[in-house]
């Protein structure tokens, strides 16, 4: 085999040829003053989609994530997240440096923050205490391999939040993944919070971009923070045609990578040296654990990429491999072989 199999992470997906060709016949104006035809549909697109009013298009979802907490927050706020958060462990605490926040983190248990937890996590809107600014939840959970929250458990949190006059935002980077997963429409599953964000550029390939949607007047507020951030790119409808296509015909076919997930992880589960319960991966993303104390994972990682497997080392003894365009059911069979390869 001398294809190279890469499944450190949904971000490396290629465009398709559809985004190609409409990237290279796109209408473009300058978006800083609005007038980029191609964005102002993408961002139209994405509101519906979301069930929100309104959308800003932004570079990454690392840009997307700190827009919307400083649109939401004030300086010296407190934000509840959860301790295993995209936010807290993988966005170089720009909350903090740019917004002067402070992250509260409750355990994640499955990719969930307990009801509990954040009920008694809120401050007092008085006292020597640090304001709760908001609540932060993960939509497909990254860190806790995957895993979908349902729209009914969304709701819960948010509604602590809101009785106590707190936002919710919500991380849907991968929100359709979590769609697909469930069978629901995505506007499901962010009905109650006051914004989310996703990002084009992973499951649904396109080569940049993630989304922000919310109320206009979040999102009037939040083009602000896109601007103090270097977020203005001008005649970017180059990249919003490829979100086009990928919101008309990248999502359905998600579910193919949620199958080869599924596959994957059975057949990891059965090779010894291997810890990982199948059952639990619900969308493309497969995190199993080295059993050997004897078996560095790093090195593990590294074996694996001089076979032909990227894999990528993700804390402890674990190991993540995502699924994506471009990834077929044979790729995966020959994961397989090369994985118990590496443990013989």
């Amino acid at each position: 085999m001398n294809k190279t199999i890469d499944l450190r992470s949904d971000t490396v997906t290629q465009p398709t040829p559809a985004m190609r060709e409409a990237m290279y016949r796109a209408e473009l104006g300058d978006d800083v003053f609005g007038e980029d035809p191609s964005i102002n549909r993408l961002e139209t697109t994405a509101a519906e989609k979301m069930g929100k009013e309104a959308a800003l298009f932004v570079a990454s979802g690392t840009m997307a994530n700190l827009v919307s907490v400083l649109t939401h927050t004030q300086r010296g706020d407190e934000v509840i997240l959860g301790s295993e958060s995209h936010i807290l462990e993988h966005e170089l605490g720009s909350a903090a440096t740019f917004g002067g926040l402070q992250m509260r983190a409750i355990t994640n248990a499955g990719g969930k923050l307990d009801p509990i937890d954040v009920a008694a996590a809120m401050r007092p809107q008085e006292g020597n205490v640090p304001r709760t600014g908001l609540i932060c939840l993960e939509n497909t959970h990254n860190r806790c391999g995957g895993v979908a929250l349902t729209a009914e458990y969304t709701a819960t949190i948010s509604d602590i939040g809101h009785r106590n006059e707190v936002p919710v935002h919500l991380d849907g980077a991968r929100i359709f993944n979590a769609a697909v997963a469930l069978g629901v429409q995505p506007k499901a599953l962010t009905a109650s919070v006051d914004s989310v964000a996703f990002c084009l550029s992973k499951g649904l390939s396109c080569p940049v971009g993630s989304l922000v949607c919310g109320s206009a007047e979040f999102i009037q507020r939040a083009r602000k923070y896109r601007k103090m951030v270097g977020g203005g790119m001008r005649q970017a409808g180059i990249l919003a045609a490829a979100g086009i296509v990928a919101l008309e015909q990248m999502i359905d076919r998600l579910a193919e990578d949620h199958e080869n997930a599924r596959i994957l992880a059975y057949g990891l589960a059965e090779i010894p040296g291997i810890s990982l319960n199948p059952a639990t991966v619900q969308s493309n993303i497969v995190v199993f654990e080295l059993v050997s104390e004897k078996e560095d994972p790093a090195q593990f990682v590294e074996r694996l990429g001089s076979l032909g497997l990227k894999t990528l080392p993700f804390g402890g003894r674990r190991v993540r491999a995502v699924t994506h365009y471009g990834i077929s059911r044979s790729d995966v069979d020959d994961a397989l072989s090369l994985v118990r390869q590496a443990l013989a």
